[in-house]
C-alpha cells in the first residue's frame, strides 16, 4: 500500500502529539518493509527521518487563520492529486472532509477542546464541537491511546465501538536509568543545587500546576530541602502559574526551566527524586511513563486515563485536594523503603509500553483495511 502520514506535528520542537507522531513514524520505517510511506507536512525540515521515506511539502498561504484553514480546506484538496492508498493523520487535525484518500485512519488523543473547552482557544473548540464530529464520518478506523480516551469518544460523538482500537503508547528507549554521572551536567546546566521535585508539561490550565504549587508550599512548611523544577513551555492562559508562584512567594524555591532539548529530559526525570503530574485529564499521559522508565517515583492524577498508565506503580491522588498531593510528596520523600518499591514498580510498568508495539498495531489496522 501507498500509505500517507501527516508529520507536521513532529517538525520543531515535539511536545506530546508530535513526540507521538516521531515514535510512531521512526518506528513504522523501522518495522514495517511492505508498504511504502509518504511523509507529508509543511516546511522542509532537517530531521534526517524525512530521508527514509517519500517526502509531500504542501505550505500553506499567509491567510487569515492561516492554520485552520490549511489543514481543514487546502491539505486535504491538494492531497488529492497524489496517488496514496490510505492517509493517516496521528495528530487529530482530521483533514478528512473532502476525501484525500479512498482509507482514512484518525489518531484521537484526547478530547480536551470538548470536556476543557475554557482551556483552549474559541476556534480550536469550536472546531472540536463542530467540524471534527463532521470528519469522523470519513473516517474508516480511529486509533485511540487509552480506554478512557475509547469511552470519551463513544460518550460524545456516538461513535460505533468497532470502529476505534486502542493502542497504547510506548516509552522510547533513551528513557532509562542512568549513572550520576551522566546526569551531573544537566544539573549544572539548569543551576538546580539542591535535590528537586519534577514536574513536565506544557503550562496550561490542564495541567494544574497552580494546584501542585500550593501542595508544595505545604510540603515547604514541613522544611524539605527540595526545589520544584518544572520544564515545559508556556501555553494557554499560564498566567496564573506565575500568579500563585508569586503569591506563595515560592520565587526561589522553583525553577522553569521551559522547553528541554530531548537529550536532557532522560537526564533531569533520573536527576529528580520525585515527579508529580497533577492533570486534571490526560489521553494517555506519557510524562509518567517515562519517569518510571528512568527510575524515579510517581505521583499522578486518579483521572481520566492516569491510573490506567500507571497502574498499581505509582501513588494516585485527586488532583484538586492540595493536601492530599503535599501527603503523597512527604510520604514518599521520607519514606525509604516506599520509595525503592515504587521504583521497583514503575520500572516493570513502564516494560509493558513500546513503541515498536505500537507501530506493529498500527500496520495492523492498515492491513485490516487493504483487506475491506
Amino acid at each position: 500500500m501507498q500509505i500517507g502520514i501527516i508529520t507536521s506535528s513532529m517538525d520543531g520542537n515535539r511536545a506530546g502529539i508530535g513526540s507521538y507522531t516521531y515514535n510512531l513514524v521512526k518506528n513504522l520505517l523501522k518495522t514495517d518493509k511492505k508498504n511504502d510511506y509518504t511523509l507529508i507536512h509543511k516546511y522542509r525540515s532537517n530531521n534526517p527521518i524525512y530521508r527514509d521515506a517519500n517526502e509531500i511539502i504542501i505550505s500553506y498561504p499567509e491567510i487569515p487563520l492561516r492554520e485552520t484553514l490549511g489543514n481543514n480546506i487546502l491539505l486535504p484538496l491538494k492531497l488529492k492529486h497524489y496517488k496514496l492508498d490510505l492517509i493517516h493523520d496521528p495528530s487529530q487535525i482530521s483533514p478528512f472532509m473532502f476525501n484525500p484518500a479512498p482509507t482514512k485512519v484518525l489518531t484521537i488523543h484526547d478530547l480536551t477542546p470538548v470536556i476543557f473547552p475554557e482551556a483552549h482557544g474559541k476556534i480550536h473548540a469550536f472546531l472540536q464541537n463542530n467540524v471534527f464530529p463532521r470528519t469522523l464520518k470519513h473516517v474508516n478506523s480511529i486509533i485511540t491511546i487509552s480506554n478512557s480516551t475509547k469511552n470519551d469518544i463513544i460518550r460524545y460523538f456516538k461513535i460505533t465501538e468497532t470502529k476505534i482500537k486502542v493502542i497504547y503508547n510506548g516509552v522510547d528507549d533513551r528513557f532509562k536509568v542512568l549513572h550520576e554521572d551522566e546526569i551531573k551536567s544537566v544539573k549544572e546546566e539548569y543551576g538546580i543545587k539542591h535535590p528537586f521535585i519534577l514536574f513536565v508539561g506544557t503550562l496550561e490550565p490542564r495541567k494544574n500546576i497552580p494546584t501542585l504549587l500550593k501542595a508544595f508550599y505545604l510540603l515547604k512548611k514541613k522544611n524539605t530541602p527540595h526545589k520544584l523544577v518544572i520544564v515545559g513551555g508556556e501555553g494557554w492562559k499560564y498566567e496564573s502559574v506565575y500568579e500563585t508562584m508569586n503569591s506563595l512567594n515560592l520565587q526561589k524555591k522553583v525553577i522553569f526551566t521551559g522547553y528541554v532539548p530531548d537529550e536532557d529530559l532522560p537526564k533531569l526525570y533520573n536527576a529528580a527524586d520525585l515527579f508529580v503530574y497533577p492533570s486534571l485529564y490526560e489521553g494517555f499521559g506519557l510524562p509518567p511513563l517515562e519517569a518510571m522508565a528512568c527510575g524515579t517515583p510517581v505521583i499522578t492524577s486518579n483521572t481520566s486515563s492516569l491510573p490506567e498508565v500507571v497502574g498499581d506503580a505509582g501513588i494516585l491522588v485527586n488532583p484538586f485536594s492540595v493536601e492530599e498531593i503535599a501527603g503523597a510528596m512527604e510520604s514518599i520523600l521520607k519514606n525509604k523503603s516506599l520509595r525503592e518499591q515504587m521504583i521497583k514498580r514503575g520500572l516493570k510498568r513502564s516494560q509493558m509500553f513500546s513503541w515498536e508495539k505500537c507501530a506493529k498495531e498500527v500496520v495492523k489496522i492498515y492491513k485490516s483495511l487493504e483487506e475491506v
